[in-house]
Protein backbone atom coordinates (compact mmCIF):
# COMPACT_ATOMS: atom_id res chain seq x y z
CA UNK A 1 0.00 0.00 0.00
CA UNK A 2 0.99 3.48 -0.86
CA UNK A 3 2.66 5.31 1.78
CA UNK A 4 1.55 8.38 3.31
CA UNK A 5 2.67 11.83 5.46
CA UNK A 6 -0.58 12.23 6.81
CA UNK A 7 -4.31 11.13 6.61
CA UNK A 8 -6.90 12.92 7.66
CA UNK A 9 -10.73 11.39 8.68
CA UNK A 10 -13.18 14.05 8.95
CA UNK A 11 -16.09 16.03 7.54
CA UNK A 12 -14.59 19.00 5.40
CA UNK A 13 -16.30 22.11 3.34
CA UNK A 14 -14.77 22.97 -0.07
CA UNK A 15 -16.24 25.46 -2.90
CA UNK A 16 -17.24 23.45 -6.11
CA UNK A 17 -18.05 26.66 -7.79
CA UNK A 18 -19.01 30.34 -6.43
CA UNK A 19 -22.61 29.34 -6.02
CA UNK A 20 -21.90 24.94 -4.81
CA UNK A 21 -20.26 24.45 -1.62
CA UNK A 22 -19.17 20.32 -1.80
CA UNK A 23 -19.76 18.43 1.46
CA UNK A 24 -17.09 16.06 1.50
CA UNK A 25 -19.00 13.95 4.79
CA UNK A 26 -16.57 11.47 6.89
CA UNK A 27 -13.83 11.42 3.61
CA UNK A 28 -9.95 10.57 4.51
CA UNK A 29 -7.28 12.94 2.35
CA UNK A 30 -3.99 11.49 2.05
CA UNK A 31 -1.30 13.89 2.24
CA UNK A 32 2.24 13.40 1.07
CA UNK A 33 5.63 14.36 1.52
CA UNK A 34 5.49 17.71 0.01
CA UNK A 35 1.94 18.86 1.93
CA UNK A 36 -0.17 18.07 -1.17
CA UNK A 37 -3.57 16.21 -1.25
CA UNK A 38 -2.65 13.16 -3.30
CA UNK A 39 -5.86 11.51 -2.68
CA UNK A 40 -9.58 11.86 -1.72
CA UNK A 41 -11.26 9.01 -0.32
CA UNK A 42 -14.98 8.88 0.18
CA UNK A 43 -16.72 6.17 2.84
CA UNK A 44 -17.99 3.75 -0.51
CA UNK A 45 -14.80 3.77 -2.27
CA UNK A 46 -12.95 0.35 -2.01
CA UNK A 47 -9.83 1.54 -0.28
CA UNK A 48 -11.49 3.54 2.32
CA UNK A 49 -11.37 0.89 5.07
CA UNK A 50 -7.88 -0.94 3.89
CA UNK A 51 -6.45 2.67 4.19
CA UNK A 52 -8.75 2.99 7.84
CA UNK A 53 -7.25 -0.56 9.26
CA UNK A 54 -3.88 0.52 7.59
CA UNK A 55 -3.41 3.47 8.94
CA UNK A 56 -5.46 3.80 12.11
CA UNK A 57 -3.88 4.07 15.67
CA UNK A 58 -0.55 5.32 13.42
CA UNK A 59 0.69 8.82 14.81
CA UNK A 60 0.41 9.59 11.22
CA UNK A 61 -3.29 9.33 11.34
CA UNK A 62 -5.72 12.38 12.24
CA UNK A 63 -9.56 11.60 13.22
CA UNK A 64 -11.23 14.27 13.72
CA UNK A 65 -13.64 14.40 17.28
CA UNK A 66 -17.11 15.01 17.21
CA UNK A 67 -18.36 18.57 16.48
CA UNK A 68 -15.05 19.12 14.33
CA UNK A 69 -14.95 20.14 10.69
CA UNK A 70 -12.18 20.83 7.99
CA UNK A 71 -12.48 24.05 6.00
CA UNK A 72 -9.45 25.02 3.27
CA UNK A 73 -7.52 27.80 4.77
CA UNK A 74 -8.22 31.09 4.15
CA UNK A 75 -6.38 33.39 0.98
CA UNK A 76 -6.63 36.59 2.43
CA UNK A 77 -5.72 39.37 -0.73
CA UNK A 78 -4.30 42.20 0.93
CA UNK A 79 -2.57 43.18 3.98
CA UNK A 80 -0.73 46.07 4.56
CA UNK A 81 1.35 44.50 7.61
CA UNK A 82 3.21 47.16 9.27
CA UNK A 83 -0.61 48.62 9.78
CA UNK A 84 -1.24 46.13 11.97
CA UNK A 85 0.45 48.67 14.47
CA UNK A 86 -2.82 50.87 13.90
CA UNK A 87 -5.48 48.41 13.39
CA UNK A 88 -8.85 50.10 15.03
CA UNK A 89 -7.77 53.96 15.12
CA UNK A 90 -8.88 56.65 12.86
CA UNK A 91 -11.34 54.78 10.95
CA UNK A 92 -13.20 58.31 10.66
CA UNK A 93 -11.60 60.38 9.01
CA UNK A 94 -11.56 60.23 5.19
CA UNK A 95 -8.71 58.16 3.22
CA UNK A 96 -6.08 60.94 2.24
CA UNK A 97 -6.22 62.68 5.88
CA UNK A 98 -5.87 58.84 7.26
CA UNK A 99 -2.85 58.24 4.96
CA UNK A 100 -0.87 61.26 6.23
CA UNK A 101 -2.00 61.59 9.61
CA UNK A 102 -2.03 57.99 10.96
CA UNK A 103 -0.27 55.38 8.00
CA UNK A 104 2.19 57.27 6.72
CA UNK A 105 3.84 58.11 10.36
CA UNK A 106 3.66 54.46 11.35
CA UNK A 107 5.11 52.91 8.13
CA UNK A 108 8.16 55.44 7.96
CA UNK A 109 9.27 53.61 11.68
CA UNK A 110 9.84 50.53 9.34
CA UNK A 111 13.29 51.62 8.56
CA UNK A 112 13.96 50.08 12.27
CA UNK A 113 14.13 46.84 11.65
CA UNK A 114 13.78 45.63 15.04
CA UNK A 115 10.73 47.51 15.44
CA UNK A 116 9.36 45.96 12.34
CA UNK A 117 10.50 42.63 13.37
CA UNK A 118 8.52 42.97 16.69
CA UNK A 119 4.91 44.04 14.43
CA UNK A 120 5.86 41.38 11.85
CA UNK A 121 6.37 38.09 13.86
CA UNK A 122 2.86 39.40 15.59
CA UNK A 123 0.88 39.88 12.28
CA UNK A 124 1.68 37.15 10.85
CA UNK A 125 1.23 34.91 14.01
CA UNK A 126 -2.41 36.44 14.56
CA UNK A 127 -3.30 35.95 11.13
CA UNK A 128 -2.35 31.68 11.19
CA UNK A 129 -4.36 31.66 14.44
CA UNK A 130 -7.55 33.48 12.43
CA UNK A 131 -7.19 30.97 9.64
CA UNK A 132 -5.48 32.70 7.57
CA UNK A 133 -2.95 30.18 5.41
CA UNK A 134 -1.85 32.40 2.48
CA UNK A 135 -1.86 35.81 2.74
CA UNK A 136 -0.40 39.02 0.34
CA UNK A 137 1.08 41.16 1.69
CA UNK A 138 2.24 45.42 1.25
CA UNK A 139 5.10 45.87 3.23
CA UNK A 140 6.82 49.54 3.17
CA UNK A 141 9.46 51.50 0.88
CA UNK A 142 12.24 50.21 3.49
CA UNK A 143 13.82 46.67 1.68
CA UNK A 144 15.83 45.59 4.79
CA UNK A 145 12.22 45.33 6.98
CA UNK A 146 10.34 43.87 3.71
CA UNK A 147 12.56 40.78 3.56
CA UNK A 148 12.50 40.77 7.31
CA UNK A 149 8.59 40.02 6.26
CA UNK A 150 9.34 37.35 3.90
CA UNK A 151 11.69 35.97 6.58
CA UNK A 152 9.39 35.69 9.27
CA UNK A 153 6.38 34.25 7.24
CA UNK A 154 8.82 31.52 5.58
CA UNK A 155 9.42 30.62 9.36
CA UNK A 156 6.29 30.45 10.87
CA UNK A 157 4.98 28.45 8.06
CA UNK A 158 2.60 31.20 6.40
CA UNK A 159 2.70 31.06 2.71
CA UNK A 160 3.72 35.03 2.20
CA UNK A 161 3.61 36.88 -0.91
CA UNK A 162 5.26 40.17 -0.10
CA UNK A 163 5.94 43.25 -1.58
CA UNK A 164 8.42 45.94 -0.62
CA UNK A 165 6.21 49.42 -1.71
CA UNK A 166 7.18 51.55 -3.68
CA UNK A 167 6.02 55.17 -3.24
CA UNK A 168 8.09 58.11 -5.38
CA UNK A 169 5.94 61.01 -6.18
CA UNK A 170 7.37 63.97 -3.95
CA UNK A 171 3.70 65.51 -4.93
CA UNK A 172 1.79 62.83 -2.95
CA UNK A 173 4.22 61.56 -0.10
CA UNK A 174 5.59 63.20 2.53
CA UNK A 175 9.85 63.84 2.90
CA UNK A 176 9.86 62.11 5.64
CA UNK A 177 8.49 58.96 3.90
CA UNK A 178 8.95 57.77 0.11
CA UNK A 179 11.79 56.38 -2.21
CA UNK A 180 14.60 58.33 -3.05
CA UNK A 181 14.57 58.41 -6.30
CA UNK A 182 12.41 56.23 -9.47
CA UNK A 183 15.96 54.80 -10.00
CA UNK A 184 16.27 53.74 -6.10
CA UNK A 185 13.17 52.38 -6.22
CA UNK A 186 13.44 50.29 -9.01
CA UNK A 187 17.04 48.94 -8.05
CA UNK A 188 15.48 48.14 -4.51
CA UNK A 189 12.67 46.58 -5.72
CA UNK A 190 15.11 44.48 -8.04
CA UNK A 191 17.26 42.85 -4.97
CA UNK A 192 14.16 42.37 -3.30
CA UNK A 193 12.66 40.18 -5.65
CA UNK A 194 16.09 38.34 -6.35
CA UNK A 195 16.71 37.75 -2.59
CA UNK A 196 13.17 36.49 -1.76
CA UNK A 197 13.42 33.97 -4.80
CA UNK A 198 16.45 32.63 -2.71
CA UNK A 199 15.03 32.47 0.56
CA UNK A 200 11.99 30.49 -1.64
CA UNK A 201 14.19 28.07 -2.00
CA UNK A 202 14.23 26.76 0.95
CA UNK A 203 10.89 27.43 2.12
CA UNK A 204 8.47 24.37 1.74
CA UNK A 205 5.12 26.08 1.18
CA UNK A 206 6.43 29.10 -0.73
CA UNK A 207 7.16 32.43 -0.50
CA UNK A 208 7.03 35.03 -3.36
CA UNK A 209 8.29 38.41 -4.14
CA UNK A 210 5.59 40.66 -5.13
CA UNK A 211 6.30 44.11 -7.42
CA UNK A 212 4.35 46.86 -5.06
CA UNK A 213 3.34 50.23 -6.73
CA UNK A 214 1.36 51.24 -3.85
CA UNK A 215 -0.92 53.03 -5.95
CA UNK A 216 -0.86 55.88 -9.06
CA UNK A 217 -1.06 58.93 -7.10
CA UNK A 218 2.22 58.00 -5.35
CA UNK A 219 4.03 57.03 -8.05
CA UNK A 220 6.24 58.82 -10.99
CA UNK A 221 5.44 57.30 -14.34
CA UNK A 222 9.01 56.23 -14.33
CA UNK A 223 8.46 54.25 -11.65
CA UNK A 224 5.55 52.44 -12.69
CA UNK A 225 6.88 51.85 -16.35
CA UNK A 226 9.83 50.32 -14.31
CA UNK A 227 8.00 48.15 -11.90
CA UNK A 228 6.17 46.61 -15.08
CA UNK A 229 9.37 45.82 -16.55
CA UNK A 230 10.53 44.20 -13.54
CA UNK A 231 7.31 42.09 -12.93
CA UNK A 232 7.94 40.90 -16.89
CA UNK A 233 10.98 40.17 -16.45
CA UNK A 234 11.44 38.25 -13.61
CA UNK A 235 7.40 37.20 -13.79
CA UNK A 236 6.73 38.29 -10.54
CA UNK A 237 3.32 38.77 -8.84
CA UNK A 238 2.27 42.54 -9.37
CA UNK A 239 -0.05 44.19 -6.29
CA UNK A 240 -1.72 47.76 -6.04
CA UNK A 241 -4.94 49.68 -5.07
CA UNK A 242 -7.16 50.32 -8.48
CA UNK A 243 -10.21 52.72 -8.30
CA UNK A 244 -10.43 52.64 -4.73
CA UNK A 245 -12.24 55.75 -3.85
CA UNK A 246 -14.13 58.63 -5.34
CA UNK A 247 -10.56 61.17 -4.53
CA UNK A 248 -8.19 58.08 -5.80
CA UNK A 249 -10.26 57.56 -9.13
CA UNK A 250 -10.51 61.28 -9.69
CA UNK A 251 -7.00 61.84 -9.22
CA UNK A 252 -5.87 59.15 -12.09
CA UNK A 253 -8.25 60.62 -14.01
CA UNK A 254 -7.15 64.06 -14.31
CA UNK A 255 -3.54 63.34 -14.61
CA UNK A 256 -4.12 59.92 -17.58
CA UNK A 257 -7.26 61.19 -18.54
CA UNK A 258 -8.05 57.28 -18.01
CA UNK A 259 -9.23 54.98 -15.44
CA UNK A 260 -7.31 53.27 -13.48
CA UNK A 261 -7.30 49.71 -14.83
CA UNK A 262 -6.29 51.18 -18.34
CA UNK A 263 -3.53 53.52 -16.45
CA UNK A 264 -1.97 50.31 -15.04
CA UNK A 265 -2.44 48.22 -17.88
CA UNK A 266 -0.07 50.85 -19.89
CA UNK A 267 2.69 50.51 -17.48
CA UNK A 268 2.87 46.68 -18.06
CA UNK A 269 0.86 46.20 -14.31
CA UNK A 270 -1.91 44.48 -15.39
CA UNK A 271 -1.52 40.26 -15.83
CA UNK A 272 -2.01 36.90 -14.84
CA UNK A 273 -0.15 37.28 -11.36
CA UNK A 274 -1.58 40.60 -10.72
CA UNK A 275 -4.10 40.98 -7.86
CA UNK A 276 -5.86 44.53 -7.57
CA UNK A 277 -7.24 45.42 -4.23
CA UNK A 278 -10.65 47.46 -4.03
CA UNK A 279 -11.86 48.38 -7.99
CA UNK A 280 -15.14 50.00 -6.80
CA UNK A 281 -15.21 51.65 -9.71
CA UNK A 282 -14.32 49.41 -12.23
CA UNK A 283 -16.69 49.81 -15.22
CA UNK A 284 -17.45 47.41 -17.83
CA UNK A 285 -14.51 47.87 -19.79
CA UNK A 286 -12.26 47.79 -17.17
CA UNK A 287 -13.97 44.96 -15.82
CA UNK A 288 -13.41 43.31 -19.59
CA UNK A 289 -9.65 44.03 -19.41
CA UNK A 290 -8.99 42.46 -15.78
CA UNK A 291 -10.39 39.40 -17.80
CA UNK A 292 -8.78 39.80 -20.37
CA UNK A 293 -5.44 40.10 -18.82
CA UNK A 294 -5.93 37.37 -16.13
CA UNK A 295 -5.99 40.01 -13.59
CA UNK A 296 -7.94 39.42 -10.07
CA UNK A 297 -9.77 41.99 -8.00
CA UNK A 298 -9.34 41.72 -4.23
CA UNK A 299 -12.26 42.47 -2.48
CA UNK A 300 -12.29 44.80 1.04
CA UNK A 301 -15.57 44.93 1.96
CA UNK A 302 -14.98 45.96 5.99
CA UNK A 303 -12.45 48.44 4.59
CA UNK A 304 -14.54 49.53 2.02
CA UNK A 305 -17.45 50.62 4.26
CA UNK A 306 -14.76 53.40 6.08
CA UNK A 307 -12.88 54.53 2.66
CA UNK A 308 -14.24 53.36 -0.55
CA UNK A 309 -17.19 56.03 -0.78
CA UNK A 310 -19.31 53.25 -2.41
CA UNK A 311 -20.27 49.04 -2.50
CA UNK A 312 -18.77 47.08 -5.02
CA UNK A 313 -20.99 44.88 -7.54
CA UNK A 314 -19.47 41.85 -6.76
CA UNK A 315 -21.87 40.02 -8.35
CA UNK A 316 -21.73 41.66 -11.32
CA UNK A 317 -18.04 41.54 -11.59
CA UNK A 318 -18.33 37.68 -11.14
CA UNK A 319 -20.87 37.22 -13.71
CA UNK A 320 -18.28 39.01 -16.19
CA UNK A 321 -15.81 36.11 -15.58
CA UNK A 322 -13.52 38.64 -13.32
CA UNK A 323 -11.29 36.35 -10.64
CA UNK A 324 -12.59 37.80 -7.37
CA UNK A 325 -11.04 37.08 -3.91
CA UNK A 326 -11.04 38.37 -0.54
CA UNK A 327 -8.88 40.70 1.49
CA UNK A 328 -9.04 41.98 5.26
CA UNK A 329 -6.79 45.35 4.23
CA UNK A 330 -5.75 45.93 7.88
CA UNK A 331 -5.45 48.29 8.81
CA UNK A 332 -8.18 50.36 6.33
CA UNK A 333 -10.46 47.19 7.53
CA UNK A 334 -9.88 46.28 11.23
CA UNK A 335 -10.56 43.11 11.18
CA UNK A 336 -7.73 40.29 11.17
CA UNK A 337 -10.26 37.83 9.82
CA UNK A 338 -11.59 36.79 6.78
CA UNK A 339 -14.43 35.56 8.83
CA UNK A 340 -15.38 38.76 9.58
CA UNK A 341 -15.08 39.87 6.04
CA UNK A 342 -17.17 37.01 4.64
CA UNK A 343 -19.62 38.30 6.39
CA UNK A 344 -19.37 42.17 5.35
CA UNK A 345 -19.42 40.81 2.10
CA UNK A 346 -22.83 39.02 2.36
CA UNK A 347 -23.89 42.42 3.92
CA UNK A 348 -23.16 45.13 1.80
CA UNK A 349 -23.89 43.05 -1.15
CA UNK A 350 -27.50 43.11 0.12
CA UNK A 351 -27.39 46.67 1.21
CA UNK A 352 -26.37 47.12 -2.94
CA UNK A 353 -29.43 45.31 -3.68
CA UNK A 354 -32.06 47.20 -1.60
CA UNK A 355 -30.54 50.46 -1.76
CA UNK A 356 -29.88 52.79 1.57
CA UNK A 357 -31.90 55.97 1.31
CA UNK A 358 -35.22 55.68 2.64
CA UNK A 359 -36.40 58.79 0.98
CA UNK A 360 -36.62 56.92 -2.52
CA UNK A 361 -39.31 54.23 -3.63
CA UNK A 362 -38.16 50.77 -2.73
CA UNK A 363 -38.08 49.87 -6.48
CA UNK A 364 -35.60 52.65 -6.80
CA UNK A 365 -33.36 52.60 -4.39
CA UNK A 366 -31.59 49.84 -4.77
CA UNK A 367 -29.27 47.61 -7.66
CA UNK A 368 -31.32 44.49 -8.43
CA UNK A 369 -29.00 41.15 -8.64
CA UNK A 370 -26.43 43.06 -6.69
CA UNK A 371 -26.89 40.38 -3.51
CA UNK A 372 -24.14 37.43 -3.10
CA UNK A 373 -24.48 34.66 -0.52
CA UNK A 374 -22.59 32.97 1.72
CA UNK A 375 -21.48 30.18 -0.36
CA UNK A 376 -20.15 32.89 -2.73
CA UNK A 377 -17.86 34.98 0.02
CA UNK A 378 -17.13 31.46 1.35
CA UNK A 379 -15.80 30.70 -2.56
CA UNK A 380 -13.83 34.34 -2.62
CA UNK A 381 -11.98 33.70 0.94
CA UNK A 382 -10.89 30.18 -0.14
CA UNK A 383 -10.97 28.72 -3.84
CA UNK A 384 -11.56 32.51 -5.55
CA UNK A 385 -8.20 33.60 -3.85
CA UNK A 386 -6.08 30.53 -4.75
CA UNK A 387 -7.26 31.37 -8.55
CA UNK A 388 -6.58 34.72 -8.07
CA UNK A 389 -2.82 34.09 -7.51
CA UNK A 390 -3.02 31.13 -9.72
CA UNK A 391 -1.83 28.33 -6.83
CA UNK A 392 -3.01 25.47 -6.12
CA UNK A 393 -4.43 26.24 -3.02
CA UNK A 394 -8.15 27.00 -1.30
CA UNK A 395 -10.11 23.77 -2.41
CA UNK A 396 -9.41 20.56 -0.17
CA UNK A 397 -9.13 18.39 -3.36
CA UNK A 398 -6.39 16.49 -5.07
CA UNK A 399 -3.10 17.85 -6.15
CA UNK A 400 -4.19 20.81 -4.24
CA UNK A 401 -1.87 22.06 -0.86
CA UNK A 402 -3.19 20.78 2.25
CA UNK A 403 -3.89 24.39 3.89
CA UNK A 404 -6.46 23.47 6.25
CA UNK A 405 -7.92 25.20 9.17
CA UNK A 406 -9.84 22.68 11.99
CA UNK A 407 -12.71 24.05 13.49
CA UNK A 408 -14.41 22.99 16.61
CA UNK A 409 -17.99 23.97 17.08
CA UNK A 410 -17.83 22.70 20.94
CA UNK A 411 -15.35 24.82 22.16
CA UNK A 412 -16.18 26.00 25.97
CA UNK A 413 -16.54 29.84 25.35
CA UNK A 414 -17.64 29.47 22.01
CA UNK A 415 -20.20 27.08 21.35
CA UNK A 416 -22.07 26.88 18.12
CA UNK A 417 -25.80 26.53 18.66
CA UNK A 418 -25.88 22.92 17.22
CA UNK A 419 -28.98 20.79 18.86
CA UNK A 420 -29.78 18.59 16.59
CA UNK A 421 -27.60 15.05 16.07
CA UNK A 422 -28.65 14.44 12.22
CA UNK A 423 -28.55 18.82 12.00
CA UNK A 424 -28.67 19.43 8.31
CA UNK A 425 -24.57 19.55 7.69
CA UNK A 426 -25.10 22.85 5.23
CA UNK A 427 -26.86 24.50 8.14
CA UNK A 428 -23.66 23.48 10.32
CA UNK A 429 -21.39 25.03 7.45
CA UNK A 430 -23.36 28.17 7.59
CA UNK A 431 -23.74 28.57 11.60
CA UNK A 432 -19.41 28.27 11.19
CA UNK A 433 -19.41 30.88 8.29
CA UNK A 434 -21.42 33.06 10.34
CA UNK A 435 -20.69 32.13 14.22
CA UNK A 436 -16.69 31.23 14.18
CA UNK A 437 -14.57 33.45 16.19
CA UNK A 438 -10.78 32.51 16.63
CA UNK A 439 -11.19 30.39 19.62
CA UNK A 440 -13.23 27.78 17.07
CA UNK A 441 -10.30 27.21 15.01
CA UNK A 442 -8.08 24.47 16.83
CA UNK A 443 -5.40 23.96 14.73
CA UNK A 444 -4.32 25.30 11.44
CA UNK A 445 -2.08 23.29 8.53
CA UNK A 446 0.04 24.63 5.94
CA UNK A 447 1.04 22.73 3.09
CA UNK A 448 0.78 19.79 5.38
CA UNK A 449 2.40 21.25 8.07
CA UNK A 450 0.68 22.09 11.65
CA UNK A 451 1.77 25.73 12.06
CA UNK A 452 -0.91 27.22 14.79
CA UNK A 453 -2.79 24.94 17.28
CA UNK A 454 -4.92 26.33 20.56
Amino acid sequence: MKQYTNIFLGTAFSSNSPKDVQILKDYLFCINAEGMIEKVVAPEDADYQPLLDAYSGDETFHRLAEGQYFLPGFIDLHVHAPQWAQAGTALDIPLYDWLNTYTFPIESKFADVAFAKNVYQDVVSTLLANGTTTALYFATVHKEASLVLAEICAGKGQRGLVGKVVMDNPEQTPDYYRDADAQTAIADTEEFILAVKELAKRTKQGVYPVVTPRFIPSCTDEALKGLGELAAKYDTYVQSHCSESDWEHGYVRERFRKNDAFALHDFGLLREKSVMAHCNFLGDQDADLFTETGTAVCHCPISNAYFANSVIPIARLLAKGVEIGLGSDISGGFSPSLFDNVRQAVMSSRMLEDGVNTALPAGDRGVPNSRITINEAFYLATAGGGESVSLPIGRLVQNYAWDVQIIDTTFETAKLPLYDANEDLHDIFQKIMYLARPENICEVWVQGEKVHSR
